[in-house]
């Protein structure tokens, strides 16, 4: 990496249309945002939804980024990259077209209204913890410490690796 450019990492999730497509589509959308590399993408997962249940399982992944966008410019990167794959934002943690969730940038610790880094809930989600840590299996999250130390409180959750 070179000055001014930092590894980020997005959570990507889709259930609406087809799910996969939906994803793969978002890891094309990272690619071509300016000021950034993909440096790396997981597998694909499917998962049951958590909070709303009454909706179809997603496909999830995760993606390394290479970036020299700050943190506010990547997150407005990451909402037009929704919108532009037909992202509506209705019911709260309902069925969504494509899902981009900043998850870390850097080392940096953000507490700002519309923005949160570390992502909230990444500490709750096997379907973020397990492609981050097959990305970045030495990850030490900002504030929680190892990702490695994180994985044992998702045991419970459905979670299966989809075949490439």
């Amino acid at each position: 990496m070179g000055p001014g450019v930092v590894r980020a990492y997005v959570g990507l999730g889709a259930n609406l249309g087809d799910p996969r497509a939906q994803v793969q589509a978002g890891f094309g959308a990272l690619e071509a945002m300016p000021g950034t590399r993909l440096a790396g993408r997981s597998s694909l997962y499917l998962t049951a939804p958590q909070l709303l249940a009454d909706q179809p399982d997603f496909v999830n992944a995760v993606a390394a980024l290479d970036t020299a966008l700050g943190p506010c410019e990547l997150l407005e990167a990451l909402l037009r990259a929704e919108r532009a794959q037909g992202r509506v934002r209705g019911i709260p943690n309902g069925p969504r077209t494509l899902d981009l969730d900043l998850l870390l940038y850097g080392a940096l610790v953000v507490q700002e209204p519309g923005l949160v880094v570390p992502h909230p809930r990444l500490a709750e989600r096997a379907f973020v913890l397990h492609p981050l840590a097959e990305l970045a299996p030495g990850l030490v999250v900002p504030g929680l410490g190892p990702l490695a130390g994180l994985l044992p409180a998702t045991a419970g959750q459905r979670l299966r690796q989809l075949p490439p």
